[in-house]
């Protein structure tokens, strides 16, 4: 029988959180063995009302929870200033991050990439973990060869703290690779309101919408002489994000760098 993977998860009563909480509960080769959050320390995730009944403890300090729990993986769905701090202390540890939070700096990104690798630790930093909205990513970059002039439209929840979203740079970054530098539009085009056309990434346009009722949704918009090509996903459901988190852990403990964006762990 094969060992199982012991798994932290940081924010356990977020709505990803939780998710990933009834995920591990699900999957027969995962052991819950801690939690990490602000609140209810020393509780058991079995005291939480809503939360799965697990039997494990709540910790509010990072490293008194890892020096007290063995564990393989550190599962982090929080937010840009928590999912740093902890993804660094997690691999000063020891102990292998799978990190869905947006929103880093590429400094921050730069000098997680250089820990991991003196660590010789796995390291999962993914925008965006439905594997649908990775295909659409991959799209993208296929048909921008094709397609220069593209607009990119993300719309998510209100309560999103980054805009745009990770998935949105992510995006434009892997359009960036195959597409030729453009200005688009008009070259004396004016905004009569400020960013009403939207933030500009090497001359695309990244739009960010926010409205209660939304999940996590993406167009990318390609113009061209007499026709358009959308590339659509939509998320109706936090759980289409777990298949990705399950992936994301199978991988991290085999490999010793960090990995950014989860297309690299398809085949």
């Amino acid at each position: 029988m094969n060992k199982k993977i012991r798994v932290i998860v940081a924010g356990p009563r977020g709505k990803m959180g939780s998710e990933a909480l009834r995920m591990i509960q699900r999957e027969d080769d995962l052991e819950l063995v801690a939690c990490l959050d602000h609140k209810y320390d020393g509780k058991k995730i079995s005291d939480i009302d809503g939360l799965p009944s697990f039997d494990v403890t709540i910790y509010e300090d990072i490293e008194q929870c890892f020096q007290s729990v063995k564990a393989d993986v550190l599962v982090d769905l929080t937010t840009p200033e928590f999912g740093y701090k902890h993804t660094k202390t997690a691999l000063e540890y020891g102990i292998r991050p799978v990190v869905g939070t947006t929103g880093f700096t590429k400094e921050q990104l730069e000098e997680l990439t250089q820990l991991a690798e003196e660590k010789e630790l796995g390291t999962v930093i993914a925008p965006n973990f439905a594997v649908g909205a990775v295909l659409m990513m991959q799209f993208a970059k296929w048909a921008a060869k094709y397609f220069p002039d593209v607009e990119i439209i993300e719309r998510h929840h209100d309560q999103k703290l980054d805009a745009p979203s990770g998935t949105a740079v992510k995006t434009a970054e892997l359009i960036q690779e195959v597409r030729v530098s453009k200005i688009q539009g008009h070259p004396n085009e004016k905004e009569t309101l400020a960013g009403a056309r939207g933030a500009d990434v090497d001359g695309m346009k990244i739009h960010s919408v926010r409205l209660p009722g939304l999940i996590a949704h993406q167009e990318v918009v390609f113009g061209g002489s007499g026709q358009n090509l959308t590339i659509k996903h939509d998320t109706f459901h936090r759980e289409s994000f777990m298949s990705g988190v399950k992936l994301a852990i199978d991988h991290v403990v085999k490999i010793d760098l960090l990995v950014y964006g989860l297309e690299n762990l398809l085949d």
